[in-house]
C-alpha cells in the first residue's frame, strides 16, 4: 500500500542539556570549559516518522520530553547528535503570543508574524479579514497589543497560527485558549483543516480524550525515550497505566 510522504523524521536523536549553578556560571562557560555543569539528557536517542495527513498525538508525564521534541521540530533548538527532517510549513500553537510585537497594532502583527512563517504580504492580505473576524477583538485589532488582555493576545495568536496555511500544525494544549465558546470554535477549527486542507498534526495533551478525538497513532514518552508507537487506543493505555 502506498504511503504519503515522510514530512517529519527523527533518527537516533539526542539532546543534552548543561545546567549551570547559576546565571553567573553560565556566562562564565562562554569563555572557558572548565566550569562546572550538571548533564540533563532530555531526549535519548528518539526515532519516528510522521507522514503527510497523518494526526499523531505525543503523551508523556511531565520531564517526558516532550516539549523539547517539539522545539527541535520548530528549530527553536537542535539536537545534540542524530539527524531531523522537517518538510513543510510549520505552525505551532505553543506559545500563542510569542513573536508579537506590543507596540504594533494587532493588526500590524498579523504581519508580522505572517513573515516571520514566511507568507509574502499578499498572501498575508488574503486571509487577514478571516484573521481578524475568527480572534473576535473588534476594534481593538487596530489598537496596541501592549494594551491587550493575556486572553485577547491568546485568541489573535491563535487565529493567526491556524490560518495561515499550515503544513504541519503542532498544538501543545493550546486549545484551551478563551471561553467555552471559543474553545470549541479552535476545535472545530483545527479538525476542518486537518479534514479539507490534510494538514498533519502533531498534538501534545494531557488530555485523552481530547487526543482521542483527533488522532488514530500515539506515541508515549517516559524519561527522554520513546516507550510505544502506535494505535491511539493503545497508546492511551499505555501513558494512563504509568
Amino acid at each position: 500500500m502506498r504511503r504519503d510522504p515522510i514530512v517529519v523524521s527523527f533518527t537516533n536523536v539526542v539532546k543534552k542539556y548543561k545546567l549551570y549553578r547559576n546565571d553567573k556560571k553560565r556566562f562564565m562557560a562562554i569563555f572557558s570549559k572548565k566550569v562546572p555543569y550538571k548533564e540533563k539528557i532530555a531526549v535519548n536517542n528518539v526515532s519516528f516518522e510522521i507522514h503527510r495527513g497523518e494526526s499523531v498525538a505525543l503523551f508523556g508525564r511531565n520531564g517526558a520530553g516532550k516539549s523539547t521534541i517539539l522545539k527541535m521540530i520548530t528549530g527553536v533548538t537542535y539536537p545534540t547528535s542524530g539527524d531531523i527532517k522537517v518538510e513543510g510549513r510549520v505552525s505551532a500553537l505553543l506559545e500563542l503570543t510569542s513573536g508579537f510585537d506590543p507596540e504594533l497594532s494587532g493588526r500590524e502583527n498579523i504581519y508580522l508574524k505572517g513573515q516571520l512563517c514566511g507568507l509574502l504580504d499578499e498572501e498575508i492580505a488574503e486571509i487577514e479579514d478571516v484573521i481578524v473576524d475568527f480572534a473576535e477583538i473588534g476594534e481593538y485589532i487596530d489598537q496596541p497589543v501592549r494594551s491587550y488582555s493575556s486572553g485577547m493576545k491568546a485568541r489573535l495568536g491563535f487565529a493567526v497560527n491556524v490560518n495561515i496555511r499550515p503544513e504541519i500544525l503542532i498544538v501543545d494544549e493550546a486549545l484551551s485558549v478563551g471561553d467555552k465558546n471559543f474553545r470549541e470554535k479552535c476545535l472545530t477549527k483545527v479538525r476542518e483543516i486537518i479534514d479539507k486542507d490534510g494538514v498533519t498534526l502533531l498534538f501534545v495533551t494531557h488530555s485523552t480524550g481530547t487526543a482521542r478525538q483527533f488522532c488514530r497513532r500515539g506515541i508515549v514518552m517516559n524519561k527522554g525515550a520513546v516507550t510505544f508507537d502506535g494505535d491511539i487506543d493503545e497508546a492511551i493505555e499505555k501513558y494512563e497505566s504509568k
